[in-house]
């Protein structure tokens, strides 16, 4: 019988069978063996909505994490949100929004997303902006992607300072298109005619602000590749945008704005370009227009670079946003304001500054500072900071990555706003003891 809602027929599967020749659809599980295909499901037995509420109630009981000082960063942020965010993103009307299509009945969604692309572009000071991307790690991948696209290159650069992460999901997205991946040394770069853009971070994966970046971008222009930068969206609150450094590309993790640290996502990708690249940017784009009554309204524009138009052609074959989660950066935003915003960052330039003198203070410990950061910082550990971090959860403590695989003993530390100074103390006590 054919499913009601898989189009395939029985003749379509019984051609691909033959096509692999496998004689059924069974087979192809013959490697797994018999007692292990269906194995019995250990389910508790039903429950009340009553004594279910209570169950859930105990195993939120056992998460503790609230009740940690917190020091970990590395890409994933503890920031304050605003107690408006979120009774106005779980909204009815917001919380079941999808695509947009038919923008007559949709105003309110692609608002929000109009709102989103302004804001990302006042941040970064680009002159266009999409409706968010997976997270900040696809983003980047896809304006790799649109480097090579927009140049008709097939080589791409970045800078061994990008998060690991990150460059583990832009090597994924290049490897389907027969794209090379140079990792280069982070301020050495080599960029040739074959490459097709410099890709940098900004702060680098260890907290690190380049000073440099401009030649940077000329030296990828001189040779006519697309300059990309992942930024942090904090950061420029209290730095110059990418833009004023001769970007091409900017993009960044949308997490800092209004979303809480929750087992990694979901998150929002924010990207934006330059006005000339436009139509080779990645995912939807919300235009504000006039309807035939003079009366302002928003639709989806520049749709004949998109999956659902133009398949295997399109500029990306991604075809969804993270709307709901944009929102939130967008409320956030809008609550924090400018000054609101450069204030969370100056608070976490400076309460992380005053912990790294704290800690260079400490025998055995040492803050890498031979360049500026912003609210993450290198440490040098007296012993492997495993071990400090396993005395400093006793503590109630959360403390730093782990990054000693590239030289011994060497913590990533992070401070945030929401780290007050008596935190921060009894953080350096811990560590004295460790």
């Amino acid at each position: 019988m054919q499913h009601p809602y898989i189009p395939l027929t029985p003749d379509d599967r019984a051609a691909m069978l033959a096509t692999i020749g496998v004689p059924s659809t069974d087979a192809l599980f013959d490697d797994i063996p018999a007692e292990h295909r269906r194995p019995p499901l250990c389910l508790p037995d039903a429950l009340s909505e009553l004594e279910l509420l209570d169950d859930a109630r105990a195993l939120a009981a056992r998460n503790r994490a609230a009740d940690y000082a917190c020091f970990l960063g590395a890409g994933a942020y503890r920031h304050f949100v605003p107690s408006i965010v979120w009774p106005l993103v779980m909204r009815g009307e917001f919380l079941t929004s999808y695509t947009p299509y038919q923008p007559e009945v949709s105003q309110g969604t692609l608002q929000t997303i109009f709102e989103f692309q302004s804001l990302v572009c006042e941040l970064t000071g680009m002159d266009v902006a999409n409706a968010g991307m997976y997270d900040g790690a696809s983003a980047l991948a896809e304006a790799c992607l649109m480097a090579c696209a927009v140049t008709g290159r097939s080589r791409i650069a970045i800078s061994d300072r990008v998060h690991p992460n990150w460059l583990s999901v832009v090597r994924g997205y290049a490897r389907g298109r027969g794209i090379a991946v140079d990792v280069q040394p982070h301020g050495a770069f080599s960029i040739t005619d074959e490459h097709a853009c410099l890709a940098v971070s900004q702060p680098d994966f260890l907290g690190r602000m380049s000073l440099d970046a401009a030649a940077w971008g000329d030296a990828a222009h001189a040779a006519g590749a697309l300059f990309v930068v992942a930024a942090e969206p904090v950061s420029l609150g209290l730095y110059r945008p990418p833009s004023e450094y001769g970007a091409d590309i900017v993009v960044a993790e949308g997490q800092s704005l209004g979303v809480p640290v929750s087992y990694g996502g979901p998150y929002v990708g924010m990207f934006a370009c330059r006005n000339a690249f436009v139509r080779q940017m990645p995912g939807r784009i919300v235009g504000q227009t006039k309807d035939h009554e003079g009366r302002t309204g928003y639709v989806l524009t520049l749709q004949t670079r998109e999956q659902h138009i133009r398949r295997e052609r399109a500029t990306s074959n991604i075809c969804t946003s993270e709307q709901l989660i944009a929102l939130a950066t967008v409320v956030h935003l809008a609550t924090l304001g400018p000054r609101g915003l450069r204030r969370v960052a100056e608070l976490c330039y400076e309460k992380a500054h005053y912990a790294a003198d704290r800690i260079d203070e400490l025998p055995g410990f040492a803050v890498e500072r031979a360049e500026p950061f912003f609210h993450e910082f290198v440490v040098r550990t007296p012993k492997p900071p495993a071990e400090i971090n396993r005395a400093l959860i006793e503590r109630r403590i959360i403390g730093g990555l782990d990054i000693s695989d590239g030289a011994r003993n060497r913590m990533l530390l992070c401070a945030t706003e929401l780290n007050s100074r008596a935190e921060i103390d009894t953080l350096v006590e811990a560590l004295r003891d460790a």
